[in-house]
């Protein structure tokens, strides 16, 4: 199989390394192949591609989407390195508030399935990072939502001090907050 697919500290989320093959000229690897995902328990259709490119220090999210948009996202850093986290949004999950955390990075070629239920978000730790992610709703502005990045509930530990964080990522809820209105999966 041109995967290996390791469920983390959070069962529902998926580490993909993927079967790289290298030689003098370069690599190959196959990046998604339905099939050996759906046997990993990784299902839906994926219907819409996103790339984004950040400087080191820049934090994107913590980002979902409410329903009926919600999304699943399969995640992999194509240029760089940045720390990537999941966040259990899902109101009567066992992993409940909790989240895990990995390295992705042109290097180990990692990729990362979030199911929906998820707030998403990374940070860069090189020069320049890009990053490419399948997601298996369209985006749909009217039903984004976050989570703030240093909610100290969760307690994500970031590996960076004072990072870069957009206006809006600056102003999401707290997951008290996220509780309190009722904006849970």
């Amino acid at each position: 199989m041109p995967f290996e697919f390791k469920k983390l500290e959070i069962p529902d989320v998926i580490l993909i390394k993927p079967k790289v093959f290298e030689d003098e000229r370069g690599f190959f690897m196959e990046t998604y192949k339905k099939p050996d995902f759906e046997k990993a328990g990784i299902k839906g259709e994926f219907v819409q591609d996103n790339h984004s490119k950040s400087k080191y220090g820049v934090l994107r999210g913590l980002h979902f989407q409410r329903e009926p948009y919600a999304q699943a996202k399969i995640v992999r850093c194509i240029r760089g390195v940045i720390y990537d986290v999941a966040v259990d949004l899902r109101k009567n999950s066992p992993t409940f508030g909790k989240y895990v955390g990995v390295i992705l990075s042109e290097y180990n070629k990692y990729m990362l399935y979030i199911p929906r239920g998820f707030a998403h978000g990374f940070v860069v730790l090189s020069d320049v990072a890009e990053v490419v992610y399948k997601v298996d709703n369209v985006y749909a502005p009217d039903h984004e939502g976050g989570l703030i990045w240093n909610d100290p509930d969760v307690g994500i530990k970031w590996p960076i001090e004072d990072p870069i964080v957009s206006e809006k990522d600056r102003k999401w809820p707290t997951l008290r907050e996220l509780i309190e209105k009722g904006e849970l999966f």
